[in-house]
């Protein structure tokens, strides 16, 4: 019975650099294929981003910013008075606003000792919060969200969970 022919390469290119000199066979195959499956694999990501971010949006338009406020919070940093809001009115805030209050706690710094709501009232930053919500919410565009997405594989992280996983 005869065997099948296989074309035959190097992988290190006449290379002697690489490896300990000596050469790996490996079977030819076009890199083109390689090159549609990687491509493939990237869109179809890309288009499951853009679904993904749009559900997303809509979902968020839908909840109301509340009217009435709770209660004073204290607070030692934004990331904690977004905490608090989330669990005092049981709702989610939108990944842009998570993605704000993180940087504004790194903006303050490690030696941030002052407790915030010694700085700023705890009724304006809680106005302050909401005001910033309601722009993303009613705002910002599912293309946005999935390039931002695309380029943070932690992204899930500043979703909250009270969003149902896709």
């Amino acid at each position: 019975m005869p065997a099948e022919a296989l074309a035959i390469s190097s992988d290190d290119d006449d290379d002697p650099a690489l490896s300990n000199g000596t050469k790996h066979l490996a079977v030819k195959r076009p890199k083109t294929e390689f090159t549609v499956i990687n491509l493939a694999k990237k869109v179809g990501t890309e288009e499951l981003l853009i679904r993904s971010a749009k559900m997303y949006q809509e979902y968020m338009k839908q909840i109301p910013i509340p009217a009435q406020r709770g209660s004073v919070i204290s607070f030692t940093s934004w990331s904690g008075l977004a905490k608090s809001m989330k669990q005092l009115y049981r709702q989610p805030l939108h990944y842009l606003t998570n993605v704000r209050v993180k940087e504004w706690d790194r903006m303050r710094g490690d030696e941030a000792i002052e407790p915030l709501d010694t700085v700023i009232h705890p009724c304006k930053a809680e106005t302050n919060i909401w005001l910033m919500e309601e722009v993303h919410r009613l705002t910002a565009s599912h293309q946005f969200l999935a390039k931002l997405w695309s380029a943070d594989p932690m992204y899930n992280a500043s979703i909250d969970s009270v969003f149902p996983q896709l």
